[in-house]
């Protein structure tokens, strides 16, 4: 198929797209629909009425149920009813597409529905919910690395698609730039991402101290970081500097030495370190879940297998060029490299109807 196509794509109702501040899966959203949009498609957007967008924007709710945790509540439901706004006028698209923050939900419609049904799973699915996906096998399902691809057997399509990032739009410093831009980085590391176990930031702040080296915490503030975190946060090696809008956020990263990642679990993507490259940032993390997939050793940056295997190496992620550094993020994971899978699996989907 060559002809332009009408999509319905169907992000998560919890928020406007993109997120005013952080909101990983709105932003690829976001930049998907952007994209899609440029390149001639019909898209519908099916998100919170305040989203702005260049696509048919169809709103099933006035604002997202994050704004209005108690008159939009179970979120479950606010998700559900939103894809079902997109089921409802199925006859419209030539494919409908699902970036689900959590669970696959439009499954449940696929053999109600004339068109195919692609669905991006942005979380590592446990056995007990792949189970789950088997019983639709006529769902086209999206994973966003190949660690969470290897796990989604028995299913009847699975499609990688790594994420992508407006990577152009993230700014980079060098030596030979206006005034106004640092010309090297600062002496402290990052840590960016939510305030979960799972996470790593106790790890992050555990290298920090043995590396004699101070740490910068950016995320929305929650239970986990007031009862387990907070009480390390010194004001002087160990920081929290908050949640940060994208101006905010690209300085920080900018000025850092490296972005500390110890994740803990095994996750299938990691926009945040992409985000690092983009603006020429190191990354140092433990090697867990897709971590290889994103971060290429020796170029922009380094997985460790362990903790002290981590503060040992630290240093050399210092002396990485940081113009390769965002050479390779711009080679992998732009935004363009993104859609164009995405535009080859409508297609191919919509062609085998």
């Amino acid at each position: 198929m060559t002809r332009q196509l009408r999509i319905g794509l169907v992000g998560p109702v919890a928020t406007t797209i993109p997120a005013a501040k952080n909101g990983s899966v709105e932003l690829v959203t976001s930049l998907l629909c952007e994209e899609l949009v440029a390149r001639g498609h019909e898209v519908s957007l099916f998100g919170a009425a305040k989203t702005k967008t260049g696509a048919k924007l169809i709103a099933t709710f006035e604002h997202g149920y994050l704004e209005d945790p108690h008159g939009m509540w179970p979120w479950e439901m606010c998700e559900l009813l939103n894809v079902a706004a997109a089921c409802e006028r199925h006859r419209d698209f030539d494919v409908i597409h699902y970036q689900g923050a959590y669970f696959p939900m439009t499954i449940a419609f696929s053999r109600m529905v004339d068109v195919p049904v692609v669905q991006t799973i942005h979380h590592q699915p446990v056995p007990s919910q792949l189970s789950l996906f088997r019983k639709y096998p006529d769902t086209h399902f999206v994973a966003i690395s190949s660690y969470q691809a290897a796990v989604m057997t028995g299913l009847h399509s699975v499609t990688t698609i790594m994420h992508g990032l407006d990577i152009a739009n993230f700014p980079f410093c060098t030596a030979r730039t206006a005034r106004t831009e640092r010309t090297e980085p600062e002496d402290y590391l990052v840590f960016l991402g939510r305030f979960t176990p799972g996470k790593g930031v106790l790890a992050a702040i555990e290298i920090a101290r043995r590396a004699g080296v101070r740490l910068k915490l950016a995320a929305p503030e929650s239970e986990y970081y007031r009862e387990q975190v907070a009480p390390h946060v010194d004001g002087k090696q160990i920081q929290y500097v908050g949640e940060l809008d994208f101006a905010e956020k690209t300085a920080l990263l900018q000025g850092a030495q490296a972005l500390l990642y110890p994740v803990q679990e095994g996750e299938p993507f990691g926009l945040v370190l992409v985000e690092a490259m983009a603006c020429g940032t190191p990354v140092v993390a433990l090697r867990r879940g897709a971590v290889s997939e994103i971060v290429r050793d020796g170029v922009s940056g380094y997985a460790f297998d362990s903790i002290d295997e981590l503060v040992v190496g630290l240093p050399q992620a210092y002396t990485l060029d940081r113009r390769k550094v965002r050479e390779h993020a711009m080679e992998c994971f732009d935004t363009r490299r993104m859609v164009d899978g995405y535009e080859r699996l409508y297609r191919r989907v919509a062609a085998s109807r």
